[in-house]
């Protein structure tokens, strides 16, 4: 059973949560997520909860290192006495939201970027679409990182949060990278756009994820990815990139992703 954690969200657009632990609860978080920690707060760094014992917990752990994540999960302890305090701050603008996994069957499925902290008892593993098209065509959506337990999971979900709740066969088409988060009973897969030209011309992706209902998706506005791309395009190096076509980020680059307009 996963600790049972109070928090407090602070700021608007970059914001910071803050959680409150009694004695001997911990929240654990991937490396590099943590702002600060007040007094009686221990790191203590393993391979997450290890249902399954060392070689269960090791085999977790290969998996996120093999996927471009960290090895190990970082655990927040606290040792002392009262209450303690640790806080995780937002990577990039957007809204950090909790979520209580007994509400969504104990499981949700979320973009391997999106997850930033969860109680202790939370289980955080890798998670592969079931489709190879949607893998190899569906941008970030390829790998996913399931939540699975009874406690509070924290997302950080780029821009602004949208929530549907889709009815039995309801299906939403998004833009691959809008994708944050959904619940295991929602169908996911990509589908080609019928008119080229529309892709080309329009800016708007080759691709675009299917998600059918019954089940509850969370979509985000900016994903990361979309914000990066208007950084570099923006900068000394992405004017020359305009201009050559050098290192594949110009306007060919940007069809499949669908964030290039002309």
């Amino acid at each position: 059973m996963a600790d049972e954690i109070d928090y407090e969200i602070i700021g608007d657009d970059m914001q910071i949560v803050e959680v409150e632990l009694d004695p001997n609860e911990a929240v654990q978080a991937e490396a590099g997520a943590m702002a600060y920690m007040g007094p009686g707060i221990e790191m203590q760094t393993g391979l997450g909860n290890e249902g399954g014992g060392f070689f269960g917990g090791l085999k977790k752990g290969l998996k996120r290192a093999l996927t471009g994540e960290s090895f190990f999960i970082t655990s927040f302890v606290h040792k002392g006495s009262g209450k303690g305090r640790v806080a995780f701050a937002a990577p990039y603008p957007g809204k950090i939201i909790p979520l209580d996994l007994t509400k969504f069957g104990g499981s949700l499925l979320c973009q391997k970027d999106s997850f930033l902290c969860a109680a202790r008892g939370v289980d955080i593993e890798i998670a592969f679409t079931r489709k190879l098209g949607a893998g190899f065509f569906g941008g970030e959506g390829f790998i996913l990182q399931r939540l699975k337990g009874d406690g509070l999971a924290f997302l950080h979900i780029g821009g602004t949060v949208i929530r549907k709740d889709l009815a039995v066969g309801e299906t939403y088409r998004v833009d691959t990278g809008c994708v944050a988060a959904f619940t295991e009973t929602v169908t996911y897969d990509i589908t080609w756009s019928r008119n080229f030209k529309n892709a080309l011309f329009g800016g708007e992706g080759v691709v675009l994820a299917t998600l059918t209902g019954p089940g509850t998706v969370y979509m985000q506005s900016l994903p990361f990815s979309r914000l990066a791309d208007r950084i570099f395009a923006a900068s000394v190096y992405g004017r020359r990139d305009e201009q050559t076509g050098v290192a594949g980020t110009g306007i060919l680059g940007g069809i499949i992703g669908g964030d290039r307009s002309f």
